[in-house]
């Protein structure tokens, strides 16, 4: 399994968003948490959330991980959980919060779940074959058909979210499996990364390069077009090189 990830700060003061990887014999698993700026610390629910999941992946992957839907959805609880009682640990007046996207890779399928606006991609031969669907107010335009997709990133209400962790009720994730095909490219990426870029900027770069070269490549194009509105920046994407049997 060949992964990559990246992370930039953008024009922001500092860089909420937290990338992270792990790999077990024929298992790994992917996430991008992105800090609610919006709220103090966003930055260290980011911080939790990924080190639950990384933590979580380490006890059930020694071998394979028996229930991927059951794993992620668990551990995103916990990683809610985990961020509410270190708030109150700390008694900060408000809990930081943070959106969330993982998917685990075993046996040929890649199993995702997200809460709010990080995103889930699978490129197969040169398209998006599959993505996830934000929990914001304009997603949910987009599926009532009263914008475009194409508005998304430009909209006014672009940033109200309709999930997160950390927040008054506990989460309410998206999942989904996709059966994966030889070379297709699974991608995790927070909104500072997919709002400034169209499909064919993303696609392009991880058609022509190798993952090692389109990773840095994408993110420091997503912060060039965003120019002095950038938000942090951060991916991780690895290609599936295994054929699967027909």
């Amino acid at each position: 399994m060949n992964i990559v990830q990246a992370s930039r700060v953008g024009a922001r003061e500092i860089n909420e968003d937290r990338v992270g990887h792990w790999t077990a014999p024929g298992v790994a698993l992917l996430a991008v948490a992105d800090g609610l700026g919006g709220h103090q610390h966003g930055e260290l629910a980011a911080e939790i959330a990924i080190e639950i999941l990384g933590a979580a992946f380490g006890g059930a992957a020694r071998k394979k991980v028996e229930d991927p839907a059951d794993f992620l959805a668990r551990t995103f609880l916990a990683a809610h959980a985990a961020i509410v009682r270190e708030a109150e640990r700390r008694a900060l007046p408000e809990t930081p919060r943070t959106v969330l996207a993982a998917c685990l890779v075993q046996d040929g399928q890649a199993y995702w779940t997200h809460v709010g606006d990080c995103r889930f991609y699978l490129v197969r031969k040169g398209h998006i074959h599959a993505r996830s669907r934000d929990h914001t107010v304009v997603q949910r335009l987009v599926d009532e058909g009263r914008i475009r997709e194409e508005a998304v990133a430009t909209h006014p209400h672009r940033n109200r979210l309709l999930q997160c962790l950390g927040g008054i009720q506990p989460p309410l994730a998206q999942s989904g499996v996709e059966r994966l095909m030889h070379e297709d490219i699974v991608l995790l990426c927070s909104d500072g990364f997919w709002g400034p870029l169209t499909p064919r900027q993303m696609i392009h770069p991880l058609l022509s390069r190798p993952l090692a070269e389109a990773i840095p490549e994408l993110a420091a194009l997503a912060e060039e077009r965003a120019g002095v509105e950038s938000d942090n920046v951060s991916l991780v994407a690895m290609t599936y090189e295994e054929e699967l049997p027909q």
